[in-house]
């Protein structure tokens, strides 16, 4: 008979058993794996990106070992998938990264499960022996996939003949609900492994009870939207039951921050969090924070490049923002994901006439306690105290704020500038959008694809939200930016899908500026290889200006800041000369006047220092030089 014979192949599968998959399996490992230790002993398995899973993990180990229930605590890559089969008892702490999928450390662990799970050679007894819990850290922002991965290690180990002792539990980093439902799930994991009794639950021998939260028959997979860093920050909060309890009542709990259902967007360890990286939180939601420009031009050391670009005082400009939330979990974020998500405004709300005055005293004391400060002078500080600019682009996705509007108005009102960044996925709140100085959206990439590599959105629908609000962008009068951010590696590459969005939002100007590197991050993966010279950043450009055919021209460059500008030609340069910058008197007199006007009726002309190509490298002459000293070597 021939081995390529039905009858053949079929005896050839028959004689596979679950030893030649073991050998399959190991011989496809990159890397060595050290031995499994204590092969006697259960196991707790932590399933980490950013840290949380492995410290609950190491506070579930602590607890157990407190009832005299001692496991080995277990990272996942250093475990042979394939001795599943020897063990008695499994209790895995799962979070989920990337598209609904296991962090690195994980992934050959789940592929394993999921693959065993699905071949029928295997079959529904591999693991009859073995009983098993899940914990998963998720995030409800992220809709349908909220905890994927901990309910498909579940549904896999179960599908493979383990037991299921207690039913997935499901943490929310966001919610301010994890340290909650984490002591919950933990204590009634406990109670059933010590054989005590447990509310809802059914004796299934052995002293195991079986807690049947879960439907077994919901579709876990099949999920369209993005999950991308659901366990950035391990919220403290009460448990489900009491949060139920709380709003039944209507009340507002300090301690869980909800009212009326309504829960407040900064938790207590969110708040710990910005605050240890200088920000002032304002209220539930909003937050300001001096900028480093701001202090280098209190002290007469330069400005930003909106200093050179756009003529902003950077000494008097104040940077914050209304809604510290977030539809992206971007890469390159700066603040390294410490700030809530969400996909629509589902928070208490503050007043925004509060936000403006305690975001201007806040940023006033900030801007006090540069007095005394090596060449900061009484003029330059007094001037400071008068914010006359606001950055509406701090952290967060501003435009979400559903008083916006009100907000902008008051700061109008006291003869302050706005320029506000939208990252692009809300374009009913661009078109409702009230006249601002300068509205930015974020172009993080031209295709659909680095764009979810780079932005990571919460939106399954996140290209098309894209694409709408760049359309929205086109129909606004004022002064419109696309703000490009070249990583090395990831969107440097796709020169033609960029300039062909330019016909799609017709913006005026185009800031195109190399990634800032921020420092290792667990939800990061980006080193300074990805950081763009400014070479880089003035060669992309310079091609971007070619193939727009004179429609757009390299206008300014902040060499500092990596900084280069294109600017629309028949707009802002008139007989040779460029004017992109703004008369900020002009503006808050047409915005008092009520009547249309657009971004043409209040330029002013650029300095000579600030024009592409100038010796300046867009450095005001005005201040002073401050070079720091460095001591890092050298090639040459």
């Amino acid at each position: 008979m021939s081995l390529t014979s039905t009858p053949a192949r079929f005896t050839l599968l028959a004689l596979l058993s679950a030893t030649t998959i073991y050998c399959f399996y190991k011989s496809r490992r990159l890397k060595k794996i050290s031995l499994n230790p204590n092969p006697n002993k259960p196991k707790l398995f932590f399933i980490s990106q950013t840290g949380t899973s492995k410290t609950l993990a190491h506070r579930l180990h602590n607890l157990l070992a407190s009832n005299n229930l001692h496991f080995d605590l277990i990272d996942p890559q250093n475990y042979e998938p394939e001795d599943l089969f020897k063990e008695k008892l499994v209790i895995i702490i799962a979070s989920t990264w990337e598209d609904g999928k296991p962090p690195q450390n994980a992934k050959f662990f789940a592929n394993w499960l999921a693959e065993s799970a699905d071949d029928f050679r295997v079959g529904s007894l591999m693991l009859s022996e073995c009983k098993f819990a899940v914990f998963g850290v998720g995030s409800r922002a992220y809709g349908e996939t909220f905890n994927a991965v901990a309910k498909d290690f579940s549904r896999r180990l179960r599908d493979l003949g383990a037991k299921e002792v207690v039913g997935v539990g499901e943490g929310d980093v966001d919610g301010g609900e994890l340290d909650g439902v984490f002591e919950e799930w933990s204590g009634r994991l406990a109670k059933v492994l010590k054989g005590e009794s447990v509310e809802n639950g059914e004796d299934c021998g052995n002293g195991v009870v079986v807690i049947d939260e879960s439907d077994d028959d919901e579709d876990d997979g099949g999920v369209e939207s993005d999950i991308v860093d659901l366990e950035d920050i391990a919220g403290k909060g009460p448990s489900r039951r009491s949060l139920v309890v709380a709003q039944s009542n209507g009340k507002l709990n300090g301690e869980n921050g909800k009212l009326d259902g309504k829960k407040e967007m900064v938790t207590p360890v969110i708040r710990a969090s910005l605050e240890k990286q200088g920000y002032k939180i304002i209220g539930s939601h909003s937050g300001v924070k001096i900028c480093r420009w701001t202090k280098s031009q209190l002290r007469g050391r330069g400005g930003c490049y909106k200093h050179s670009f756009y003529g902003i005082e950077s000494h008097r400009c104040m940077e914050a923002t209304p809604s510290l939330a977030c539809a992206n979990k971007c890469v390159f974020c700066w603040r390294h994901h410490t700030n809530p998500v969400g996909k629509s405004w589902q928070w208490k709300m503050d007043d925004p006439l509060e936000i403006v005055n305690s975001a201007i005293d806040l940023h006033t004391k900030m801007i006090k306690q540069m007095k005394g400060v090596p060449g900061v002078t009484l003029e330059r500080l007094n001037e400071g105290l008068s914010p006359r600019h606001c950055a509406l682009s701090l952290v967060g996705e501003p435009i979400m704020y559903p008083e916006i509007n009100t907000l902008v108005d008051e700061l109008h009102r006291r003869q302050i500038s706005t320029f506000l960044v939208t990252n692009a996925q809300f374009p009913d709140k661009i078109q409702m959008l009230k006249p601002v100085t300068q509205l930015y959206v974020s172009v993080d990439a031209a295709t659909k694809e680095s764009l979810k590599a780079i932005d990571r959105p919460l939106f399954g629908d996140f290209w098309e939200r894209f694409i709408d609000s760049l359309k929205s962008l086109k129909e606004k009068q004022q002064r419109t930016v696309y703000r490009l951010t070249l990583v090395k590696g990831w969107n440097t590459e796709d020169l033609d899908a960029y300039f062909n969005l330019f016909s799609t939002g017709q913006p005026d100007f185009i800031e195109i500026k190399g990634v800032t590197y921020c420092g290792s991050s667990a939800t990061s993966k980006l080193t300074m290889e990805n950081v763009p010279w400014h070479s880089d950043v003035k060669a992309f450009s310079e091609a971007l200006a070619l193939k727009s055919k004179g429609e757009y021209e390299v206008a300014c460059e902040h060499v500092h800041s990596c900084c280069v500008l294109l600017a629309k030609t028949e707009k802002f340069k008139v007989d040779g000369q460029w004017f992109t910058w703004i008369d900020y008197d002009k503006f808050h007199d047409l915005v008092a006047s009520g009547k249309p006007f657009d971004s043409k009726d209040y330029m002013a002309a650029t300095p000579s220092w600030a024009v592409y190509g100038a010796e300046e490298g867009g450095f005001d002459p005005d201040q002073s030089r401050y070079r720091k000293e460095r001591h890092h070597k050298t090639n040459h």
